[in-house]
């Protein structure tokens, strides 16, 4: 939905327009006739947050000797 609004109606009611938002919900703010701004809800991310542990067993190492570590000294605790 998009509602269009004059800056002196946001200017008073703008704390009721902002709660009053559903997730993709738009206002538009004129002057004169003219659009000034765009105010946008934020749209809840589709995707689940991250887990830690779901790529455990993915890598496999095929050798495992001090040589191929030398150049993650730095990383290393």
């Amino acid at each position: 939905m998009s509602i269009s609004i004059t800056l002196d109606e946001a200017q008073a009611k703008l704390k009721e327009l902002v709660h009053q938002l559903e997730p993709g919900d738009e206002i538009m703010i004129t002057e004169d006739e003219k659009t000034v701004a765009k105010i946008v809800s934020e749209i809840p991310q589709l995707r689940s947050p991250r887990v830690p542990g779901l790529g455990k067993g993915m890598i496999v190492l095929q050798q495992e000797d001090e040589q191929h570590l030398e150049g993650f000294a730095e990383y290393m605790p």
